[in-house]
């Protein structure tokens, strides 16, 4: 490692992607892996060229978010551990790297050190959670590669050093585990439904969560989709049956349109949620207050950061709960514990799919292929064991 890696290593602040500078040795506007010639972007650094990359993903908050985080973290390792430019980085190169992904040291300087996930401009920001298990070390990889593959299109890079990393094949599962059985969704239910609401404020609490986890459930919504959505989204029209029906439009991932059925429950929900905020029972055409309402006056949305974190909040109490029953609760607990909003979705997905035609959840979740939604279909393998069981026997003769 350079004196100058050591030096920034021990006393410097780690900066997240807009407010860093880099340093001139290390910008890689001189770099051994510039591409000599034409450009076809205006960059001439490497932050600024990450930036441009970026910029491709403005209309997709969720993946631009993911994307940025992997960028930036490659950004900060090679200006505050490693003392090369983005642009100077090889083959051996990543092979550090993929060893740092996976424990992050030091520590204290990588790793979020606070209970709730801090602001991207508190002190306390860190660019990791916690060191990176190896699917989350493939899939850093995976959008770094996307990363050089461009800068190298661009005319930014001479050549794309990932492209020499061996890729270990790994089958890709067939079903997702990442849901919630129906015995740990009703404990989670059940953290919900035992919430305080002996003050104003606490009821209005714990009829946030109880929205929020209707919406994620029975909409099957991302947590974006929360975000960018408003009251105003939801509407009524009469079918051929002559019946009302309220439905929830969103925009979703791609900027893909999609209608979502308002349940009769959901609906119930709505207007539950909004009589606790003092709000007529139900919206208008064109409301534009969000889906979320703010605790405390305005009509600004919650920020993604903030509704995951209302949902760890409620995975980690019930995981407490069932800790609390005894040693025989600690497997479930832990797997609660590992949850995350986008659990829920899953967690939706796998519970109408285990009741409904696969088409309507297809089409309830926006999903473009129908095989994606096969993943959720969690007790086919089982109903075929009984069938075949009881229907396919050779019957040798008991003696």
């Amino acid at each position: 490692m350079s004196s100058f890696a050591v030096a920034t290593s021990v006393f410097a602040h780690l900066e997240p992607l807009e407010s860093l500078v880099l340093p001139p040795n290390l910008s890689g506007e001189c770099g051994r892996n510039r591409a000599q010639g034409l450009p076809q972007v205006a960059a001439n650094d490497d932050r600024s060229a990450v930036v441009a990359w970026l910029a491709r993903y403005q209309d997709s908050p969720a993946t631009l978010a993911s994307y940025r985080k992997e960028s930036e973290r490659l950004l900060l390792w090679c200006v505050y551990q490693h003392g090369k430019a983005l642009s100077d980085l090889a083959h051996e190169d990543f092979l550090a790297y993929e060893h740092f992904l996976e424990d992050p040291q030091p520590a204290e300087r990588w790793v979020m050190q606070v209970a709730q996930k801090a602001s991207r401009s508190s002190r306390h920001w860190r660019p990791f959670a916690k060191p990176l298990d190896r699917q989350s070390q493939r899939q850093a990889l995976s959008i770094l590669n996307s990363l050089f593959n461009w800068l190298v299109q661009a005319g930014y890079l001479v050549g794309n050093p990932l492209a020499l990393r061996r890729r270990k094949s790994t089958a890709r599962p067939t079903k997702t585990s990442r849901f919630l059985p129906q015995e740990h969704w009703a404990q989670v239910r059940a953290t919900i439904e035992s919430l305080p609401a002996d003050t104003p404020r606490l009821a209005r609490q714990a009829a946030r969560y109880r929205w929020l986890f209707s919406l994620l459930y029975i909409g099957g919504l991302r947590i974006s989709e929360v975000c960018s959505s408003s009251m105003g989204d939801f509407y009524w029209r009469r079918g051929a049956d002559g019946r009302e029906r309220w439905w929830l439009e969103i925009l979703g991932k791609g900027e893909k349109r999609r209608v979502i059925p308002a349940t009769d429950e959901l609906v119930v929900e709505l207007m539950r949620y909004r009589k606790a905020n003092d709000l007529a029972p139900l919206p208008r055409e064109g409301d534009a207050l969000p889906l979320l309402v703010p605790l405390i006056g305005g009509a600004r949305p919650m920020g993604r950061s903030g509704v995951h974190e209302l949902v760890k909040n409620v995975f980690r109490e019930t995981a407490s709960r069932l800790r609390a029953l005894g040693p025989d609760h600690e497997a479930a607990a832990a797997h609660v514990e590992q949850a995350s909003a986008h659990w829920i979705r899953h967690t939706a997905g796998t519970h109408q799919s285990d009741n409904m035609d696969l088409k309507a959840v297809r089409d309830n979740l926006g999903h473009a292929n129908i095989a994606t939604t096969s993943i959720y279909v969690h007790t086919e393998d089982d109903r075929r064991h009984d069938q075949t069981s009881s229907l396919h026997k050779l019957g040798w003769s008991v003696s």
